[in-house]
């Protein structure tokens, strides 16, 4: 397992179902596709539950397809991590780290949004 380097970790209360490992809004759901984030959650959630946020420094998160070395990062429609084509720019792809499908989990340099 990977392991993440965490400067800022916020704990929330879940607005809606979260999933381990994806970008959570400021308002503590899954975020949508290309929307601004406040961090990584570190576990699964049930709403109305508390939870960890990786809201500074590096964190683990799942991608949403292939992702080049270095890229920058911004979220697919369920949170996850993909290249960064037109939405906000959350994150960039920690050194050494290289995504080759969907699934994948992989070390993300946050970036405050």
């Amino acid at each position: 397992m990977k392991n993440a380097i965490s400067l800022l970790v916020l704990t929330m209360t879940a607005s809606a179902a979260i999933t381990a490992s994806r970008f959570v809004t400021p308002a503590a759901a899954l975020a949508g596709a290309g929307v601004n984030a406040q961090g990584v959650s570190d576990t699964d959630a049930a709403i109305g539950d508390k939870f960890a946020v990786h809201a500074l420094g590096t964190a683990i998160v799942e991608t949403g397809a292939a992702i080049s070395a270095g890229a920058l990062i911004e979220t697919d429609a369920t949170g996850r991590a993909i290249t960064k084509a037109a939405g906000v720019t959350v994150a960039r792809l920690a050194p050494g780290e290289v995504a080759t499908a969907a699934g994948q989990f992989v070390e993300v340099i946050l970036l405050p949004n």
